[in-house]
């Protein structure tokens, strides 16, 4: 199992795992989110997605290149994991890579606007009064909860506190997709019909 970018050919797989979901779509871009893969079937196990929310005043790198905008805001969303690949620790590297994203681009704080807290919580995320928001983000809480998310919450977490319980680490490392489990067939029991004694329409006496 491994995580890796996403890439254009993933796009329609990715809306309709996200409509399934019920995730937020807003300004969907392919390229912005992970998915991770099992790399012996090549199976996508799930998938999460980066949101920079841009500001204004430009940071520069001693080479003078644009590196980030200062006051760019980080954002977190769109976690999903398949049923087929659920409690097996793919959720917690999907969201490990997102956060080394955040701080390989030189953001300290990540943000979530989410309504699953205390999945979040057991890496490091804690909860943050709305007033506490960057400005853009007040705005999409607003969005989220009048659309998919009416119960998000804020959630930050500093970047170097991230952490990752060893049993999900664990988990990841043998992590396999489950069947589907098979339907159990209807029998004349299961609606009170005894069947020695029961008569049917079609039922000659023969």
């Amino acid at each position: 199992m491994y995580v890796r970018d996403a890439k254009n050919r993933d796009e329609a797989w990715l809306l309709d795992r996200i409509e399934e979901m019920g995730l937020d779509d807003t300004a969907f871009r392919s390229r912005d989110y992970v998915i991770a893969v099992d790399e012996e079937s090549t199976a996508k196990a799930g998938f999460g997605r980066i949101r920079v929310h841009k500001g204004e005043a430009r940071e520069r790198t001693q080479s003078g290149r644009t590196d980030r905008t200062e006051g760019d805001v980080y954002e977190m969303t769109s976690i999903g994991v398949l049923d087929a690949w659920r409690e097996q620790g793919v959720g917690a590297h999907v969201v490990e890579r997102l956060v080394e994203y955040a701080r390989d681009e030189g953001f300290d704080t990540v943000w979530s606007l989410t309504d699953e807290a205390s999945y979040l919580a057991q890496f490091g995320f804690e909860s943050v009064p709305a007033e506490e928001l960057p400005e853009r983000l007040q705005e999409r809480l607003a969005e989220k909860r009048d659309g998919v998310a009416p119960d998000a919450v804020p959630m930050r977490l500093a970047t170097d506190e991230f952490t990752v319980p060893g049993s999900l680490r664990d988990r990841f490392k043998t992590a396999g997709e489950r069947e589907e489990p098979e339907e159990p067939s209807e029998s004349p029991e299961d609606f009170g019909i005894d069947e020695e004694k029961a008569t049917y329409k079609y039922d000659t006496g023969r």
